[in-house]
């Protein structure tokens, strides 16, 4: 009997021993309460405890944790109604706050993260709410992070996953951004024909600008031309004229010749103009012809000197 009363006190000191000491491991720790009051926080290693007094009343991690939020319906700015879901990244950095302040932490930061999206999307428009999703992310981080202080809990990310509007919205948009493709298309092609009709013009206009410069400047160098050889003509015909003028002078037999040659281009000139359907002839003997010039230079001579300057 005496050992049955041994072997009960030994196990009841076991039993205390073991009671007075709690293990904590890393990146956790634990609130202990002493007769329903709150009295320490145990941090990780070994912690000693008053047995049958003191009590572990909560245990939680202190690493960062994910929070997955599932699709939600939101009404934009614009009366849209879209489909929103998101993933929120947080941590315990308070454990008493955590514990004390707030009633199933988790379900909490759940129901104020749906709020916030809400509350959020219905400041925007629908387009704004594909166009600013990391603001978004960061208004969200903002107020959640102001909201879930009190809680002694630190929001470190939110990052919205997708926003997927209705099926009628979804087919509105699809009409509207092929609208717009053939809007786009329809701007291009006319500001393309535009531009091929006006570089046709330009090159038009250069191509007659081109075109009568270089006309002037054959113009002008067929009359540089022409005058040349009047000039020419003209030199040459004075040359030859001294010419004569010199052979008559010194040989008295070059008279002959000059009638001769005279009269060669009297035929000449006669035979070409009697090929012309329009032209008057007028006969005259080579054997006088210097006689019917010598008449002609003084019916010439007679004429008023108005006749003569219109080149009778």
């Amino acid at each position: 009997m005496p050992e049955f009363f041994l072997l009960i006190l030994l196990a009841l000191g076991g039993s205390t021993a073991i009671g007075s000491v709690k293990i904590i491991n890393e990146k956790h720790e634990a609130l202990v309460e002493s007769l329903g009051s709150y009295k320490k926080k145990l941090t990780p290693g070994l912690n000693l405890m008053v047995p049958f007094i003191d009590k572990v009343v909560y245990q939680e991690t202190t690493r960062e944790k994910v929070l997955d939020i599932a699709p939600q319906s939101c009404i934009t700015k614009d009366n849209v109604a879209i489909s929103a879901d998101a993933v929120v990244y947080w941590k315990i950095v308070d454990m008493e706050k955590a514990y004390y302040r707030v009633e199933n932490l988790q379900k909490a930061i759940t129901n104020l993260v749906l709020t916030q999206i809400r509350s959020e999307m219905g400041k925007l428009e629908l387009d704004q709410t594909f166009t600013a999703r990391s603001e978004i992310n960061e208004m969200l981080l903002r107020e959640l992070d102001i909201a879930t202080d009190p809680w002694g809990v630190k929001v470190l990310r939110v990052e919205l996953r997708d926003i997927t509007p209705s099926k009628a919205v979804q087919d509105s948009m699809e009409l509207q951004m092929t609208a717009e493709r053939r809007k786009r298309a329809a701007i291009l092609t006319s500001e393309g024909e535009r531009d091929a009709a006006v570089n046709s013009a330009q090159g038009k206009a250069e191509a007659s600008i081109l075109n009568a410069e270089a006309d002037k400047k054959s113009a002008v160098l067929r009359a540089e031309a022409e005058a040349q050889k009047e000039v020419l003509k003209a030199q040459a015909t004075a040359r030859a004229m001294d010419i004569l003028m010199d052979k008559m002078r010194s040989d008295p037999h070059a008279k002959e010749a000059l009638q001769f040659i005279l009269a060669q281009d009297y035929l000449t000139m006669g035979k070409v103009v009697g090929s012309s359907e329009s032209s008057k002839i007028m006969f005259m003997d080579p054997a006088n012809m210097f006689s019917t010039l010598e008449g002609m230079r003084s019916v010439l001579g007679d004429l008023p000197q108005d006749v003569k300057g219109n080149g009778y």
